[in-house]
């Protein structure tokens, strides 16, 4: 008897330890560790109410890209039907609903059916119709405006990308991963403006619709469906671009319509200096961004990397020559022979030129002999008037914005160069290649623009701007980017004027080699260039860069074909068109 006494305690002690420990357990993770279990850190409180509850991410709170007139340039709103997945199980006036967005309520039903998610229709809506949804305020039903990503990305190089990276976010921000303002999950700039902008955009609320359901998934009557949000009046922040979204959809379409494949289009406001479209091809590779296609990755901006330039060069020289009094009105120049002095072929051959007529037909021999001449008296001389029309440094817009110093808004833009050996001052051939854009010389096409729009300017220098503001969501300022000049000297008043004759010259030339821009509704002004990048299998860079209306400039272009066969290259095709597609803009 004694036996089974001592066995029934011994049975009722285990019990009792059981049931302490299960307390202790519970106490720990009702209590102690609701927080902060286990050493994963795992929060019980959120994994419960998450457990019971269900959401659609209507916004995720990242600052966004307008261009200038506040039209969202990454994404498009439309008013949409929301149904969430409780409807199935209970009645609800899917007739009237039907009746207001024009569908079957059958269709309606059908799309509910098993549905684990809220149900997004993707009929667009009426604000009216958005109105009568909401107005009978039936639970799980709503008219709300969503945002979708644009079908076409625009300017996708230069407003970038943003992605998942928990590498940027432990060695940017390890302060707000620590206090809890963001995850390592938060989407962070990985490319152009939204990288060099990232600390202004990132989110502080997602925006979401939440319902609680019970362990069925049903809805908790009495508990509607709720929309939360930051309350915050200034956050998120937009960045409003420079950029004119009818112009970008223009160049977008006008190069896709060319099927142009490498290279791109930048185009300028010349008062300002303000980008107003800016697009560069090959499209980025969004499964793998930092892919190499054509020996660069596909997230470059190949308006902000430096090309071969070909003729677009003779510029310089030409604007060293005026402003150096090296010219003589009636002399001419034998346009028979190469930069070498040879006879080139006979369906290459000019006869005798003067140096406006050499321009305009783009004779390599006259601008080879010039700077021949000048570099024996100043070996500098084709670098500095580069440096003078704004041409080799960066051109982007710099200085320091809050606490960031020598804040960048184009990021990855890269200077250009004329030479990269000094002895090969010394070597004719060497010289006479330079003075033609080829050799070393490598400039880039966003450069290129900001020359263009330098001399139609008379000579000002400017650094080239994308971003006018910082805006709070309240439509209040957080900050202004201001004007900023180029450094360095420019060229005179005198010279810009010669030049603007000149580039005009090349069009309303009868051989200039920009005559096919005659029969634009505006006049335009510029220069051609083909960089041979590989003679024998026929590569070339094929460029045009002007600006236009030639008497009254407005906007300073550049387009430019990398990598093609000058036989079928597009690059006279897409400068005309969009010249005159921004003509139909201006006057529609």
């Amino acid at each position: 008897m004694k036996i089974i006494h001592k066995r029934i305690y011994i049975t009722l002690i285990f019990i009792l330890l059981l049931i302490s420990g299960l307390g202790a357990r519970l106490v720990q993770l009702q209590l102690v560790s609701t927080e902060s279990f286990t050493d994963k850190k795992i929060n019980l409180i959120e994994g419960s109410v998450k457990q019971r509850t269900q959401e659609m991410v209507v916004d995720d709170g990242r600052g966004k890209f307008e261009d200038k007139n506040g039209q969202s340039l990454t994404s498009i709103t439309h008013n949409r039907l929301v149904l969430f997945p409780f409807l199935e199980k209970m009645k609800w006036p899917v007739q009237q609903v039907s009746e207001i967005v024009g569908m079957q309520p059958k269709e309606l039903t059908n799309r509910l059916a098993n549905a684990k998610t809220p149900v997004v229709i993707t009929k667009e809506l009426s604000h009216a119709q958005v109105e009568k949804i909401n107005a009978l305020k039936v639970p799980g039903v709503f008219g709300i405006p969503l945002k979708d990503e644009r079908p076409v990305p625009l300017a996708e190089h230069l407003i970038g990308l943003e992605a998942q990276s928990k590498q940027i976010i432990e060695e940017k921000y390890s302060d707000k991963l620590k206090n809890g303002a963001i995850k390592s999950t938060t989407p962070v700039g990985i490319s152009g403006m939204q990288r060099a902008f990232d600390e202004f955009l990132l989110p502080e609320q997602e925006s979401k619709l939440l319902y609680h359901v019970d362990r069925l998934g049903g809805p908790m009557f009495g508990i509607d469906v709720k929309y939360t949000g930051t309350a915050n009046p200034y956050y998120p922040v937009s960045v409003r671009t420079t950029l004119d979204l009818s112009a970008q959809e223009l160049v977008e379409n006008t190069l896709n319509h060319y099927k142009l494949k490498d290279g791109g289009a930048v185009l300028i406001d010349i008062k300002n200096n303000k980008v107003i479209a800016m697009a560069s091809r090959p499209s980025i590779n969004k499964k793998d961004p930092f892919k190499k296609q054509n020996g660069s990755d596909s997230v470059e901006n190949r308006l902000l990397t430096p090309q071969t330039p070909g003729s677009i060069f003779k510029t310089v020289t030409a604007a060293a020559a005026l402003e150096q009094n090296k010219i003589q009105p009636s002399f001419t120049y034998n346009c028979d022979k190469s930069i070498y002095g040879n006879n080139v072929e006979e369906d290459h051959q000019k006869g005798q030129l003067t140096f406006e007529e050499s321009f305009a037909q783009s004779c390599n021999a006259t601008f080879a002999q010039l700077a021949k001449e000048m570099i024996i008296s100043n070996p500098n001389i084709l670098e500095q008037y580069a440096d003078k029309l704004g041409l080799i440094q960066p051109v982007g817009w710099t200085g320091d914005v809050f606490h960031f110093e020598h804040f960048k808004q184009f990021l990855g833009e890269k200077s250009g160069r004329i030479w990269t050996n000094e002895r090969e001052k010394k070597v004719p051939n060497a010289v006479a290649q330079t003075a033609i854009g080829q050799l070393d010389v490598k400039v880039t096409p966003l450069a290129v623009a900001n020359m263009m729009a330098t001399i139609a300017r008379g000579g000002e220098k400017k650094q080239v701007k994308a971003v006018d503001a910082l805006e709070y969501k309240n439509n209040t300022s957080l900050y202004t980017f201001k004007e900023h000049g180029l450094k360095g000297d420019s060229i005179n008043k005198a010279t810009a004027a010669s030049m603007q004759q000149l580039l005009k010259g090349v069009v309303q030339s009868e051989k200039g080699t920009g005559r096919r821009f005659q029969t634009l509704p505006y006049e335009v002004a510029g220069k051609s260039g083909t960089a041979e990048i590989n003679v024998k299998e026929d590569i070339v860079n094929k460029w045009f860069a002007g600006y236009f209306p030639a008497d009254d400039p407005k906007y300073a272009m550049v387009v430019v074909d990398l990598n093609t066969k000058s036989a079928i290259s597009p690059t006279n095709s897409v400068f005309y068109d969009i010249v005159k597609g921004m003509y139909d803009l201006n006057t529609r």
